[in-house]
């Protein structure tokens, strides 16, 4: 978790995007890290999630990431938990939630409405982990002057 967290911390400070970083581990080794880059590229879909799931396909030559874990800084958006789905992977560690985020301008409550109010959970684990450490990414993040909301 801790790396995901240094991701997020790296695309902050760099103005890559928003306060979130990635890790994709298989067989407890780290295969992929990626923070958010929306503005950095200009790509909505750039999110830390999907771009570590990218890197992770790369890296082992296939889609299927289904003996893989992720760690993310933040409950994954609807887009990231859709790729996750579609690359397999069966848990999920988050930090920060979705109300956690709402509050510094990242509200995609109409979406999460539309897909967390659904029964997948009996399809992915997903479990909340060093949560007051991702916090502390929102609080960098909120206090950056020269943030851009997207």
């Amino acid at each position: 978790m801790q790396t995901s967290i240094d991701e997020a911390r790296h695309g902050i400070i760099h103005n890559h995007g928003g306060p979130f970083g990635a890790v994709i581990v298989k067989d407890g080794e780290i295969i992929a890290r990626a923070h958010n880059q929306v503005l950095k590229t200009n790509d909505p879909t750039a999110h830390a999630e999907v771009l570590a799931i990218r890197q992770a396909s790369a890296a082992l030559g296939k889609f299927d990431l289904s003996e893989c874990e992720i760690y993310t800084t933040s409950q994954p958006c609807p887009m990231c938990l859709a790729a996750i789905f579609w690359a397999r992977i069966k848990t999920v560690y988050y930090g920060s939630d979705k109300e956690d985020v709402a509050k510094i301008g990242f509200d995609d409550s109409r979406f999460y409405d539309l897909m967390y109010e659904s029964t997948f959970e009996h399809e992915l684990k997903v479990v909340n982990l060093d949560r007051e450490a991702s916090l502390e990414l929102l609080d960098l993040w909120a206090k950056k002057p020269d943030k851009k909301l997207y």
